[in-house]
């Protein structure tokens, strides 16, 4: 006779969502935290079902039916034990263990052995941590890198002495214990060499826990110089990293309720953000963010934000994000991706912006959506045929990789915009393999007498065509710049240029030279909202601006995809013909002289001063309609004032 042991019991129903079970089932519908519905166990019209995804519980305030996720496939499906669990399991896609009962109850039994050799090691390294006599080392680490005593107590921080069979000697005192601490990754072994030692020395001890707060591994920060820097326990019976979440369970004793889950990448960070009050942080285990990880964190919440360096290996890890999260984005879910500044991680950050402005910058996080059209442009012109060719190659296998849905229709018509495409062409197009762009090359510092290269966003105009315009625009004659004096250089040509494309149209010359360097708009003052003007060049630049205030990290291929998606591809058109084509690029491309943040600042100065002048004349027809003998004092003075304007 065999039986199914506990243990695959308990993580069967640790793997799945109960909201889940039984929303395939029974239509539930949020009710707060909860969500509830009417019970299927007996006739009813006010809904008293009730579900708890907190407990992971169902309980009917009608007829008192409740239970766990097992309880209730057993219940509605009239399923007999074995037969609801071979459901469920079905469900998890996993595999029902059979073997017979004592091979089971040995199993059991040492998986319960595992975790209490695990909690004892715990237990060790934070006395360690107290009493050793080298504690004081480890408590002026932990005090440099800024952390509280109460932090390292709510996350279990210990210490690993120095000394080959420190626990080894503490926790083995006779072989089954020994090949406890060898089975759970504490202590290695050598066979061949006959030697057996500890797995952690010298090391700052994090342990790792599971959803139900038992310890199921560690991980170690080494205090001086030795390598690797970050050392965790290996794949075990009841450790799995690609299924765990570090901080997942210090997140959930401390918020009840998560609003969403802050994915960072280290130990150090979720702990330092926890201590300024950010709950919701936890970290993977040395993996990328895969399908099993959000599994689990969309047990809890709807809301995900990965966080990353915004350095190239940032970004090349955002992308493995990406591509793991495109199967889970079902309707209601929503994934964003926020980039930190270059050399920043959470951790220095937090300390430095503090954590009402880190909070700022999370809700300010790319959505997914529009990163994922980011990911499809790089190194590609979508202002050209071809490059809207290669976009859709790349975008539409990503889209196709989402579950059916609301989310993945919004996809397939927003792409459609962007590209002109049928939705007929972009179904062929999702059947293709998914192949990312090439991460672009790093720009190289120019040597002596090379050319510069020309961007991605570089007018496409020859070399005669652009020595035609740069005459016509600028009035200047074709003198090189080494054959004028610098100083006449930099006081005539500027000047020329800023008068020719300032008395022209402030408003496209400004939404150029954002569009090819957004970060610019850092660096002006008074920029006034441009949104409500009656000039459609100006609202277009105030659309844009208020864009790359909620996306300072956007590029030009950035912003022309969330114009054609935001307005249509014959307006995309439009503002990638623009870009190519104004002859405020060839300004931009006579040497170092040209000062665009001057010319910016002097094109919204512009526009600021043409818009007062309109206020004010709204004002003064305002004014004098309401007639002299009905305006106050002070709206006769502001007359007055008009007047002479």
């Amino acid at each position: 006779m065999s039986r199914i042991p506990q243990t695959f019991i308990d993580d069967l129903l640790t793997r799945l969502d109960i909201v889940s079970v039984i929303d395939s089932r029974v239509k539930l519908k949020k009710t707060g935290k909860n969500y509830s519905a009417c019970c299927p166990f007996h006739q009813e019209k006010t809904p008293s079902f009730t579900v708890s995804p907190d407990k992971q519980f169902y309980y009917c305030f009608g007829c008192g039916a409740s239970g766990n996720a097992l309880g209730f496939v057993i219940d509605y499906e009239r399923l007999g034990f074995i037969d609801a669990v071979e459901s469920l399991a079905k469900t998890a896609g996993v595999e029902v263990p059979r073997e017979e009962n004592k091979v089971f109850r040995k199993q059991d039994f040492r998986r319960k052995k595992l975790y209490e050799i695990l909690e004892k090691a715990n237990r060790h390294y934070q006395a360690q941590l107290k009493q050793h006599p080298q504690k004081n080392t480890v408590v002026n680490y932990l005090k440099n890198r800024g952390l509280s005593g109460e932090i390292a107590r709510d996350f279990g921080i210990g210490f690993a002495p120095a000394g080959r069979n420190n626990l080894l000697t503490k926790l083995g005192s006779n072989q089954e214990e020994i090949e406890l601490l060898i089975d759970s990754g504490l202590v290695i072994s050598k066979p061949e060499e006959n030697k057996k030692y500890d797995r952690f020395r010298q090391r700052v001890m994090f342990p790792i826990k599971d959803e139900r707060g038992r310890v199921i591994g560690f991980g170690g920060r080494v205090l001086g110089d030795d390598k690797p820097k970050y050392l965790n326990s290996p794949e075990t019976e009841v450790f799995h990293k690609s299924r765990e979440l570090y901080g997942l369970y210090e997140a959930r004793k401390a918020e009840r309720k998560l609003d969403h889950l802050l994915v960072v990448e280290g130990y150090m960070d979720v702990i330092a953000l926890a201590q300024f009050g950010i709950r919701n942080a936890v970290a993977t285990l040395g993996t990328a963010c895969g399908e099993e990880h959000l599994k689990l964190s969309f047990r809890y919440v709807n809301d995900i934000v990965f966080c990353f360096d915004g350095d190239a290996a940032g970004r090349s890890a955002a992308k493995r994000a990406l591509t793991n999260a495109l199967s889970s984005m079902e309707d209601g879910r929503q994934i964003k991706f926020l980039f930190l500044p270059e050399g920043q991680d959470p951790d220095s950050l937090v300390r430095q912006i503090g954590p009402e402005r880190f909070q700022a910058q999370i809700k300010q996080a790319v959505p997914l959506e529009e990163f994922l059209f980011d990911v499809a442009a790089e190194n590609i012109d979508i202002s050209t045929m071809d490059g809207r060719a290669r976009f859709s190659k790349i975008s539409a296998p990503m889209i196709g990789q989402l579950p059916e849905g609301i989310f993945r229709e919004l996809m397939f018509d927003n792409l459609a915009k962007r590209t002109g495409l049928t939705r007929e062409v972009l179904d062929e197009l999702q059947k293709e393999k998914l192949e990312l762009p090439e991460p672009a090359p790093i720009a190289k510092t120019e040597k002596a007498g090379t050319a510069k290269q020309t961007s991605q966003t570089q007018p496409l105009v020859s070399s005669t065509e652009a020595k035609e315009t740069r005459t016509e625009a600028t009035g200047i004659a074709e003198a090189t710049p080494s054959s004028v004096p610098q100083f006449q250089q930099k006081q005539g040509l500027t000047k020329s240029l800023r008068a020719s494309a300032v008395n022209k149209n402030p408003a496209k010359v400004a939404t150029v030279l954002l569009l090819d360097n957004p970060s610019l708009l850092q660096q002006l003052q008074d920029v006034p909202d441009l949104t409500a003007d009656s000039n459609p060049d100006s609202v277009r630049l105030g659309e844009i601006i208020n864009y790359l205030r909620k996306r300072p990290e956007s590029n030009f291929n950035s912003i022309l995809g969330f114009w054609g998606g935001a307005k249509g591809i014959k307006q995309q058109q439009d503002l990638a013909f623009l870009m190519a084509n104004h002859e405020i690029n060839e300004a931009k491309s006579i040497h170092k002289l040209y000062d665009q943040v001057r010319e910016l600042q002097d094109s919204i100065d512009a526009l600021t001063i043409a818009k007062n002048k309109i206020d004010q004349v709204e004002e003064l027809k305002t004014l004098k309609a309401k007639g002299l003998q009905n305006l106050t004092n002070e709206e006769k003075q502001r007359l007055i004032v008009l007047t002479k304007i």
